[in-house]
């Protein structure tokens, strides 16, 4: 039942064209932050927002931003056509994410406004042609808006209303920090300002002296994750490093996770080891590296999202890992130096529908778990955050429970009751495995394909704009056998499956292509880990003790 103080969309006054893209995109009330930020925006005032991952930010600005601009055009004097809304974002991936949401929000207004993306600085050229026509929107990493702004492609100083500053905590630790203040230079003195955060940290309040006017803050008094009952949380202690690989190796091979499932680890050597592991076990998996084009990047995460594929393994030590002050951006962990500095994965990357993150890798941060564990259980949809954890890494574990566990003292990460004597059959295998993932194999893995992945980004462009269908047989899941491959090791004779097991999983086969009506009502409605005791609801076992 809906609380009769809830303020609707309905009664914020809203342009009819806002409201009908709002049903059409099946809202049938706002979240807490767009209840709170829509109407103080709506009147004028500068807001610094924290609100956790997943609950509707993008919207919380991108409405009242659409609905002052169409109210100007409506009754304003007619003025020649300009730039009057920026927003900043510190990763390309999350500017192609806020570009499409701002345009799916004016679908029945397109003709008055028009939204432009910047981000990408492999398309200078067709940029300028772009902001040459004056869109009403333009959204950008700061790198790439105060390049324009320095190229004279955008001028902002007698136009812009409104500006948006989104996911504010990144943008320092991006060390986009003197392109911000150089960019700000090139505003008017006087422009409304929205700030929206996961975190308030000290680069946030930085922020908001640089930025923001007398603003309202809010601090909505909301859990940073889902409750239990939505999201429930569990560790794993691993005695070794090997036990790790068992263990994924057991809960993927043996489909003890069901739906779709994002796999974090800690630097991208690590990503490409434990790609090549899996494969070395016919199980398909991607990485989405900051290595490869944005195109291609983008491509993962839409197929990913179709249900094309079940696993991506990804990294946060780009995104999560603030550099020191004054460090080059960019620089991250060994293996990962020439990364893209504007890709990100941890915040704000609209994953649909993934049942479960696996931590393969502790994360470096506390505010790094929180980060990951956002990437499911979003909405009303349920999921699972599962932790393999060293001993070593026990004291680091311990705060990140410290600040999950909040007022109350209660434990949040539950112990997974898992008997890795049931898998030890699978060890040898595992061990055989590891031993073809070499440091070489695992540097060839990496050139192969960032070679392929440019090629189909780059020469094949024009072949796919011209054939959209044949865009969606191009596979980023495909083996790449740097390392030797022994067949046998994709097969899982019966007699290695744990007798408690038996007739209760499946080991992983080659997935087909599902339909996306049935993938999504299928990831709503089914724990993506499967209890070993059949009936067994309340928390995964391994096996009856």
């Amino acid at each position: 039942m809906e609380d009769p103080e809830t303020l609707g969309f309905e009664h914020m006054g809203l342009d009819p064209r806002l409201l009908q893209a709002v049903t059409d995109l099946g809202w049938s009330r706002p979240t807490l932050i767009q209840e709170k930020a829509i109407p103080l925006a709506l009147e004028g005032k500068d807001l610094l927002a924290r609100a956790r991952t997943g609950s509707g930010k993008t919207a919380a600005y991108a409405i009242p931003m659409l609905q002052l601009l169409l109210h100007r055009k409506a009754t304003g004097p007619a003025v020649e056509q300009a730039v009057r809304g920026l927003v900043l974002v510190p990763t390309k991936e999350l500017a192609r994410q806020a570009q499409s949401m701002i345009q799916q929000l004016a679908a029945y207004c397109a003709r008055d406004i028009r939204v432009a993306n910047v981000s990408a600085a492999e398309d200078s050229a067709s940029q300028r042609a772009v902001l040459m026509e004056k869109p009403d929107v333009v959204v950008g990493t700061p790198s790439r808006i105060l390049n324009h702004l320095q190229q004279d492609n955008l001028k902002l100083r007698d136009s812009l209303e409104l500006l948006v500053v989104d996911e504010a905590d990144l943008l320092f630790s991006f060390g986009f920090e003197e392109e911000l203040k150089s960019l700000l230079c090139h505003l008017p003195r006087i422009y409304q300002a929205f700030l929206m955060s996961a975190t308030f940290n000290e680069d946030v309040q930085a922020l908001k002296e640089l930025v923001l006017h007398n603003p309202v803050t809010l601090k909505l008094q909301e859990s940073q994750l889902p409750g239990p009952d939505q999201l429930q949380q569990f560790q794993v202690v691993c005695e070794t490093e090997e036990d790790k690989f068992l263990l994924l190796y057991a809960l993927l091979k043996l489909s003890l996770i069901r739906g779709k499932s994002l796999l974090f680890v800690n630097t991208l050597e690590r990503s490409y080891r434990l790609r090549l592991f899996l494969e070395q076990f016919s199980i398909p998996s991607c990485v989405l590296n900051g290595e490869l084009p944005l195109r291609s990047r983008c491509h993962i995460i839409s197929q990913f999202n179709q249900g094309f594929y079940d696993c991506v393994i990804a990294t946060d030590a780009e995104v999560l890992g603030p550099p020191a002050k004054g460090k080059h951006r960019g620089k991250g962990p060994k293996g990962d130096r020439a990364s893209d500095p504007e890709a990100g994965v941890a915040r704000g990357i609209d994953f649909h529908h993934v049942c479960a993150v696996l931590n393969f890798d502790l994360p470096p941060t506390p505010e790094a778990y929180i980060h990951r564990a956002g990437r499911t259980a979003r909405a009303n949809n349920p999921g699972i955050v599962l932790t393999f954890v060293l001993p070593t890494e026990q004291s680091h574990l311990g705060k990140i429970e410290e600040l999950l566990s909040g007022e109350n003292g209660a434990p949040t990460l539950l112990p997974y009751q898992f008997r890795m004597e049931e898998i030890e059959g699978f060890r040898y295998r595992c061990r055989d495995a590891m031993r073809s993932v070499t440091k070489q194999a695992i540097r060839e893995a990496r050139l192969k394909e960032i070679k392929e992945e440019l090629l189909h980004s780059e020469k094949l462009k024009t072949y796919f704009e011209d054939n959209p269908r044949d865009l969606q047989l191009l596979r980023h899941d495909l083996p790449l056998h740097p390392a030797v491959v022994k067949p046998h090791l994709g097969h899982v004779p019966d007699y290695l499956v744990p007798p408690a097991l038996r007739g209760l999983v499946h080991p992983h086969k080659k997935r087909k292509k599902p339909s996306s009506a049935k993938k999504a009502k299928k990831a709503k409605t089914q724990n993506p880990l499967r209890s070993f005791r059949h009936r067994e609801k309340r928390q995964p076992t391994a096996a009856p003790s």
